[in-house]
């Protein structure tokens, strides 16, 4: 397996919090595969990036060798998660719980590899708890404990109703750790409170205490809030392509940084050197944002519907400036990224290399649509719909 430091180096990528840092490091040194899990409850069908956060973790850890088990809350999701919530949350059916599981276990597997991949149920072993195994369990915590959880502690105080059986969503969590014998596990930062719990049962069991990896909440397209459906703000992975690949192209260069870290299947290395390439101006971070939404839309749609979304894009918000017929010059890529101001001059857009740095600094330059100021960018291979002024199309094609 991967020297240790190094996993630790890739495990740490986009995580907010390790508990504990050097636990995590003094069980990967041991140089077997570890058991990582993530629990998913199956409260909704609809499946967005959001929610593969975790699952992309879950593949890095696959591609270092771990045994990944994903376990679908079907017993916990006839509970309900109160994470987050100031009133009792209504729980499902056991028909709405089949319905959803099913769409995660239909979905995953464009993220992990289902040959290495251990799905799991909890209601295979909480359905058969005996009665003084669950007692057993409930005795492991105390009440004050559960309501130094924040929500449970404010619903407390307000006075708000708190059922009973919303105390045990954190203990059956914990407990799938302990049946799990969890080395690892994943979630998000709101799920601190019940991954530590796993902890706390685990020793209780005469356990070694699993590791937790916490993972941010992923941002929306508005770049705040988190992505939910309810806010309007998410992207589902089973849109159409050209629909996936257009909003990617709408989020901020910021916002844009972020996916690379969370979602991006790009080494670290690559990443840094990406952010370097932007801020350096040698990458402009329309073409990094195209390069995400390619990889991203080709993740859950394949190459062709990839390409189709991108052609959809251009087609409808970079070449409505652009008249019917456009010159085509077809151009040899000798480097890997070219001088823009060598592509406006071998065109025929600019006369002299001068002239088309200053006709850039002036912001009379578009490429596909989007303007570009920076007089010392380079563009990577690719077709490209340029404009210069207000009436100058030139269409590059490579030839290479």
């Amino acid at each position: 397996m991967m020297e240790a430091v190094k996993q630790l180096e890739i495990i740490k990528r986009g995580a907010s919090e390790i508990i504990v840092e050097e636990e995590l490091l003094k069980k990967l040194e041991r140089g077997v595969p570890l058991r990582v899990k993530a629990g998913f409850d199956p409260t909704a069908p609809d499946i967005h990036l959001g929610h593969t956060v975790l699952m992309e973790k879950m593949r890095q850890f696959q591609d270092l060798g771990h045994e990944i088990i994903f376990l679908i809350g079907d017993f916990t999701g006839l509970i309900g998660d109160p994470t987050g919530k100031s009133e009792t949350r209504k729980p499902l059916t056991s028909e709405d719980v089949a319905r959803n599981a099913l769409t995660y276990k239909e979905q995953i597997f464009k993220i992990l590899d289902p040959e290495k991949t251990r799905v799991e149920f909890n209601s295979r072993w909480m359905g058969i708890l005996k009665p003084e195994e669950f007692i057993k369990l409930t005795s492991q915590y105390t009440v004050a404990r559960i309501l130094e959880r924040e929500d449970f502690k404010q619903r407390f105080q307000n006075q708000s109703p708190i059922g009973i059986h919303e105390f045990l969503y954190p203990l059956i969590q914990g407990y799938d750790s302990v049946h799990l014998k969890a080395d690892i596990e994943l979630g998000g930062t709101d799920q601190k409170f019940n991954l530590i719990v796993g902890r706390e049962l685990q020793k209780a069991y005469g356990q070694a205490p699993q590791s937790i990896v916490l993972m941010p909440l992923l941002e929306g397209l508005d770049g705040v809030k988190k992505m939910s459906k309810s806010l309007n703000n998410y992207i589902g992975i089973s849109e159409p392509p050209q629909q996936m690949f257009g909003k990617i192209m709408s989020i901020t260069d910021e916002l844009m940084l972020r996916y690379y870290e969370l979602l991006s299947h790009i080494s670290n290395e690559k990443l840094e050197q990406l952010k370097e390439d932007i801020k350096s101006g040698s990458v402009h971070p329309m073409m990094a944002k195209e390069s995400l939404a390619m990889e991203i839309t080709e993740r859950y749609h394949g190459k062709e519907g990839a390409l189709k979304g991108k052609e959809e894009f251009d087609l409808v918000f970079r070449k409505k400036e652009a008249p019917d017929e456009v010159p085509v010059f077809k151009m040899v890529w000798d480097e890997e990224h070219i001088w823009l101001p060598r592509i406006l001059k071998l065109s025929g857009l600019a006369q002299s290399f001068s002239e088309a740095q200053r006709l850039i600094k002036q912001g009379g330059i578009k490429i596909d649509g989007q303007k570009f100021t920076d007089p010392e960018a380079k563009l990577p291979k690719g077709p490209y719909l340029l404009m210069a002024g207000k009436r100058r199309f030139v269409k590059i094609e490579p030839l290479n």
